[in-house]
């Protein structure tokens, strides 16, 4: 099942996207899908971020070759590498990433699969954990990798507006232990890995994030980026796809 965040006039709500039309749900999406009998044509209506997370919630070095293309020694970091992106830097599909001109002279891609949580999660297994997740969908850890390297920390080079794309949807039914996920640079695929490639699979990362802190519905796990990072320029066009959602696309200016 596929679920949108959507506009219509003044109303933002939750949908079930059915081709080109999109079924109104009650509430929110996380506790239980009830329908209504609101139908709309997704032409008339605007695709938002797909959640509303109160943390986002992400992964570095979480693939081999990546790790290997960053020159990093993993020997000294036996536990997931993570750092938040805030939530004023999250725009969807179809919206523009915007280059900080000022500050930072390089900006590269990211593309991963993220998860998005479904139930309040604290201190949970790594057996349990998938009864948590509600969803999959693709997103963008857009990183000013200067500042990444100048700083030492993560959270300038990852954090400023507009550096977490997200979307087009969430998709409900899917095993994502072996999904492609790839970059496209106008039209020329940068990265191209699977999940299966991840050295923290998605169940563990989510036990081990649930030991430090609390998930709630809406929060996203960014599961890590496969090699082959680059940067972008303005007018770029950069996808982001992963096998069995779909595609993530946004202009850079």
């Amino acid at each position: 099942m596929k679920i949108i965040r959507a506009q219509h006039q003044n109303e933002i709500f939750y949908a079930v996207k059915k081709d080109e039309k999109a079924i109104r749900i009650c509430g929110l999406p996380y506790d239980k899908i009830e329908l209504t009998d609101k139908e709309y044509d997704l032409a008339d209506l605007k695709i938002l971020a797909p959640c509303e997370p109160t943390k986002v919630v992400a992964v570095g070095l979480n693939y081999g070759e990546h790790v290997q293309e960053m020159k990093d020694d993993m020997s000294q970091k036996p536990d997931p590498i993570l750092f938040i992106k805030p939530s004023s830097s999250i725009i969807a599909d179809g919206e523009t990433i915007e280059r900080p001109m000022y500050m930072s002279e390089r900006i590269d891609y990211e593309a991963e699969l993220a998860v998005v949580i479904g139930k309040t999660m604290k201190n949970v297994s790594e057996e349990d954990a998938k009864d948590y997740f509600f969803g999959y969908t693709c997103l963008n850890d857009v990183t000013a990798r200067d500042l990444q390297k100048k700083d030492g920390q993560w959270t300038r080079a990852k954090g400023f507006d507009t550096f977490c794309p997200m979307g087009p949807h969430i998709e409900t039914e899917i095993d994502p232990s072996n999904l492609r996920v790839q970059a496209i640079l106008n039209g020329k695929i940068m990265q191209n890995d699977t999940t299966a490639s991840m050295i923290n699979d998605i169940d563990k990362l989510a036990s081990h994030i649930s030991r430090i802190m609390t998930l709630y519905p809406g929060d996203v796990i960014a599961t890590g980026t496969p090699k082959g990072i680059a940067p972008m320029e303005e007018g770029d066009e950069i996808i982001v796809k992963v096998e069995g959602i779909g595609e993530l696309r946004n202009i850079v200016k």
